[in-house]
């Protein structure tokens, strides 16, 4: 099938590339090259904050269209401008978009955020917002029955650009500290699900090359956050022991959440938010979606980063330094 990918030299667009290439498909990638495309898929440079991008492409006749657009503008120009040659439009949205994370196991009927009204996101927090006007404008130009959303949740695999989810399994592999201590947040019940980037890259492949229709969420299996780091110890052959430290503890010495420096990925304290990792993916296992276990996508991830000398954290969680302090802090803090 001939495709085109908006995007295809980033991270996701990349391994959704690579795998169209690897089923024999006729692979094109629009996009403004911070990466190369992969070898064996034609590479068209534009930037779709032109009004004009798409130009070199909409007079082609597309199978399916691949879209990973963050904000509303471009999507709505590509769907206006590519609904005439495209039989088929694939967007990956996000979790994000859902109104309410509390419901553990709801599914695509869920309520969206509503859609955002301008072209662009004034700040990151409007993210949720964005992908449901981008999700509103594809549905609207090619109907339900020429469009798939995908709604991913954390992305994990090797070359995660985010480091949230290789930071345990290196934390472990490489304590900061000579009693093997690794501080995580007192959460038990937390549920954590990552969906590998290259399992994800098949999904939407297969969507794009399949009848399925609609909206899918996409998300890995969930764990407790405490079988999430059982699995990453195990990965890294530790001996480590978990310092499980309360929450309200960490939140007055400002450790951060789920991302960013001087965080604890993957924790979410607010409990009306365990739902964004625990919704079905009934549909899309339905559809195709096949998951490969936790194990494979930590190890895989290891072996990344090691072979290629990435740092950790780099991007997020707490650095050798601040969770020696933290720790002598809670140590402390007993007694």
């Amino acid at each position: 099938m001939k495709l085109l990918l908006l995007g295809g030299t980033a991270w996701l667009g990349h391994a959704v590339a690579e795998a169209a290439l690897r089923d024999g498909h006729d692979v094109t990638c629009l996009a403004r090259g911070s990466a190369p495309a992969p070898d064996g898929a034609r590479f068209v440079r534009a930037n779709r904050i032109d009004s004009d991008a798409l130009r070199a492409v909409r007079d082609e006749h597309w199978d399916a269209v691949v879209d990973l657009a963050r904000e509303p503008r471009p999507v709505r120009r590509a769907v206006r401008d590519l609904e005439p040659v495209a039989a088929k439009y694939v967007f990956v949205s996000s979790v994000s978009a859902y109104a309410s994370h509390t419901t553990i196991g709801a599914d695509e009927s869920s309520k969206l955020l509503p859609a955002l009204d301008a072209d662009e996101m004034a700040s990151v927090e409007q993210y949720g917002e964005a992908k449901s006007a981008c999700e509103r404008a594809v549905f609207d130009a090619f109907g339900e029955q020429r469009a798939a959303i995908v709604r991913p949740g954390l992305i994990g695999g090797p070359g995660d650009p985010t480091g949230r989810t290789s930071y345990w399994v290196r934390r472990f592999a490489a304590p900061s500290n000579e009693r093997a201590r690794v501080l995580a947040p007192d959460t038990p019940e937390l549920p954590t699900a990552v969906i590998d980037v290259r399992d994800l890259a098949d999904f939407i492949v297969a969507l794009a090359t399949g009848g399925a229709t609609g909206a899918f969420n996409a998300q890995g299996d969930a764990h407790p956050l405490p079988a999430h780091l059982d699995v990453a110890r195990e990965i890294a052959c530790s001996s480590a022991q978990v310092v499980p430290a309360p929450e309200a503890w960490l939140t007055e010495r400002e450790v951060a959440q789920w991302m960013g420096p001087r965080s604890l990925p993957l924790w979410i304290a607010d409990r009306d938010w365990y739902g964004m990792n625990a919704r079905s993916t009934d549909r899309a296992r339905a559809a195709g979606l096949t998951l490969r276990p936790l194990a494979d996508t930590l190890r895989d991830s290891l072996h990344h980063e090691l072979e290629h000398d990435i740092p950790n954290p780099h991007g997020a969680g707490l650095t050798d330094a601040e969770e020696r302090e933290l720790l002598a802090d809670f140590a402390n803090a007993e007694r």
